[in-house]
C-alpha cells in the first residue's frame, strides 16, 4: 500500500497540474506563507530594517537578475513549493502593491527574513513577528472577500496550502547569544516555548479556516558559514552542539505536530523536513555536484548576509552559484533549495491532494 502511494504521488508531481478545459490548474487555489526569510519574498522592502535583501548581489540569478528582497541568489522555498503544485512562483509580498485585487485570489506572502515564532526575536531586528502575521491575514481575508465574494473566499481559504517556516532566528541569532535566553533556560526548556507558540499559530489557523498546513522543522543550523565562523571557530565541521539543539527541537515539533493532527480531524497537517536533506548536502556537498560547503558564494563567504556586507561592494562573491550549498551565510541556495523541495514531495504531494 505505501509503494502504490509513493508511485501515485510521484506520477502525481511528473504529470504537474490538473488540467481544466485545457488550461493548467493548480492543485490547490492558493497558497499562504508565513515565518522567516526561508520564505520571504520581500515584505521586509517595506518598512526601515537592516534584514533586507533587495539589492545586489542577491537575486542576480532570478528572473531579469532582479533583487526582490529574497535572501539568495535565485528562487526561494516558497517559489518551488509555489510551482511544485501549479503556480508559477510564490505568491507576492502582502505588503507590496501587487497583493491587491485579484491578485488577492491565489493567496499571499506574509513571511518576514528574520522573524520567528517568539516575538521579541521579530522585534530584535524590527520585523514583523508571527503574531504581526496573522493579524495581516485576517486583513487579507476581509480584502479576499470583497474581490470574492463569501462563498468562493470560504472555499479559497478552505482549500489552500499554509506554509510556516520559522525557528531558526529564534535559535541562532537569538537564543545561542542571549544569555538572558541561555542562562535561564536549557535548549530543552526553549524548544517547549517555541513548539507551544507554534502549536498555538497552528490553533488561530484553524480557526480561520486553514485546513492543509505545512511545517519547516529546523535546519541543521551548525552546518551554516556563520555558525561555522562564530560557534566553530572557523573549524572545519558542522557545530555538533547546535546541530543536537535543532533535533531536540524537531522531535518535539514531530510530537506536537502529531498531537494537533488528532486534536483537529479536518487538518492535514505535516512536518517538511529540512534538516535531513540540508545536513547530508552539507556534510557530501560533491554527491549532489556542489564543491563548498563550509563556505557560501557572498564575498568571503564566512561572516556575510544582508547589508553586512554582502552587498554590491562584496569582493569575492563566487562566479557560480550553483557550484555552494549556500548562497551567504545563512541562506541556502537556488540549487540546494530545490533539492530540498524534492527530499518533501510526499509530505506536499499529501498536503495538496
Amino acid at each position: 500500500m505505501m509503494l502504490r502511494c509513493l508511485l501515485l504521488l510521484a506520477i502525481f508531481f511528473l504529470t504537474g497540474p490538473t488540467t481544466h478545459g485545457g488550461e493548467s490548474r493548480p492543485m490547490v487555489p492558493a497558497v499562504f506563507l508565513f515565518g522567516d526569510s526561508l520564505v520571504d519574498v520581500g515584505n521586509n522592502d517595506y518598512f526601515l530594517t537592516v534584514v533586507k535583501a533587495n539589492f545586489p548581489p542577491y537575486g542576480r540569478d532570478f528572473k531579469n537578475q532582479v533583487a526582490t528582497g529574497r535572501f539568495g541568489n535565485g528562487k526561494l522555498l516558497s517559489d518551488i513549493i509555489a510551482e511544485k503544485v501549479g503556480f508559477t512562483g510564490s505568491p507576492p509580498p502582502y505588503l507590496g502593491m501587487r497583493a491587491s485585487g485579484q491578485n488577492l485570489m491565489t493567496g499571499a506572502n506574509f513571511a518576514s527574513a528574520g522573524s520567528g515564532y517568539y516575538d521579541p526575536t521579530a522585534l530584535e531586528f524590527k520585523v514583523i513577528p508571527l503574531s504581526q502575521q496573522l493579524e495581516y491575514f485576517k486583513e487579507y481575508k476581509s480584502k479576499l472577500t470583497v474581490v470574492a465574494g463569501n462563498s468562493q473566499s470560504h472555499a479559497i481559504i478552505s482549500g489552500a496550502l499554509y506554509i510556516i517556516s520559522a525557528g531558526s532566528n529564534d535559535f541562532g541569532p537569538n537564543y545561542y547569544i542571549n544569555p538572558l535566553l541561555f542562562k535561564t533556560l536549557t535548549v530543552d526548556q526553549f524548544a517547549d516555548l517555541i513548539v507551544s507558540i507554534f502549536s498555538n499559530t497552528v490553533t488561530q489557523l484553524h480557526g480561520m479556516g486553514a485546513r492543509r498546513i505545512g511545517v519547516f522543522s529546523l535546519p541543521p543550523l551548525g552546518c551554516f558559514p556563520l555558525a561555522i565562523t562564530v560557534f566553530g571557530h572557523g573549524r572545519g565541521g558542522c557545530v555538533s552542539r547546535l546541530n543536537r539543539g535543532s533535533q531536540i527541537y524537531n522531535k518535539k515539533l514531530n510530537i506536537a505536530v502529531n498531537t494537533l493532527s488528532r486534536q483537529y480531524h479536518d487538518l492535514k497537517i505535516a512536518v517538511l523536513d529540512i534538516y535531513t536533506p540540508l545536513y547530508n548536502i552539507a556534510n557530501s556537498p560533491r554527491s549532489q555536484g556542489f564543491i563548498e560547503a563550509r563556505r557560501s558564494c557572498c564575498a568571503t563567504g564566512t561572516i556575510e548576509t544582508s547589508v553586512f556586507l554582502c552587498n554590491p561592494l562584496s569582493i569575492g562573491t563566487c562566479p557560480n552559484a550553483t557550484s555552494y550549498v549556500y548562497w551567504d551565510v545563512a541562506h541556502p541556495s537556488e540549487k540546494t533549495n530545490q533539492l530540498i523541495v524534492d527530499s518533501f514531495l510526499v509530505e506536499l504531494g499529501s498536503l495538496a491532494a
